[in-house]
């Protein structure tokens, strides 16, 4: 019997991605399913669906924008994420560091890569289009910061990075957050219980 897949669609630039990421332990531990994180290229996929960033798009709703600022506040007191913090630099160019992302993968260091590029965007408001940041990132986090980014710069590596971001965009997906249980998609933070009731439908009748 095939295992049940639920994959989060995620580029680091997103602070509703991040905020996702907070999140998700606790719910693996609540459905014992693992989620995979797939890594996109963000930029890519808005160029592919026709999308724009919300604060392009809703640059001139200044109540859309309050709003959305209100949402991340009641997100972030719900689930007692305390650490964030809005990044000075963004929008950041990502293309570094998520092919940095499919590179660690590759490597089987993912997780840990992961988790420092989540912490240098959203916690130390760090800029991660910047070479020298990003290596000093990865060699604080214990990795080699050096060799990674060589094997990030690697046409396998670029060719995954295109292929999942090409990819998502076929099978329905426009932005990230996204998520796939099975062949469901879900978008956005707002959408997690959703998600987590999807896991346990599917998993139920495997």
């Amino acid at each position: 019997m095939k295992p049940l897949q639920v994959q989060f669609l995620f580029d680091f630039g997103s602070p509703n991605a991040y905020l996702c990421h907070k999140v998700l332990p606790g719910m693996e531990s609540r459905t014992g399913i693992r989620f995979e994180y797939l890594p996109i290229l963000l930029g890519g996929l808005f160029k592919l669906s026709n999308n724009r960033s919300p604060a392009e798009a809703f640059a001139d709703i200044p109540n859309k924008r309050a709003y959305d600022k209100l949402e991340v506040q009641r997100f972030i007191a719900r689930h007692q994420i305390d650490q964030f913090q809005f990044n000075p630099h963004f929008p950041v160019n990502t293309l570094k560091i998520m092919r940095l992302a499919v590179a660690a993968q590759a490597l089987g260091c993912g997780p840990q890569v992961i988790e420092a590029m989540y912490s240098a965007m959203w916690e130390q408001a760090r800029n991660m289009d910047d070479p020298n940041e990003i290596t000093a990132v990865l060699n604080n986090a214990g990795l080699d910061g050096a060799s990674l980014l060589a094997k990030a710069q690697e046409p396998e590596i670029k060719a995954c990075l295109a292929a999942n971001t090409q990819s998502a965009f076929e099978r329905g997906a426009f932005g990230s957050p996204s998520f796939f249980v099975g062949k469901e998609l879900f978008f956005g933070k707002d959408r997690l219980r959703e998600v987590e009731e999807e896991i346990i439908k599917q998993r139920e009748v495997l």
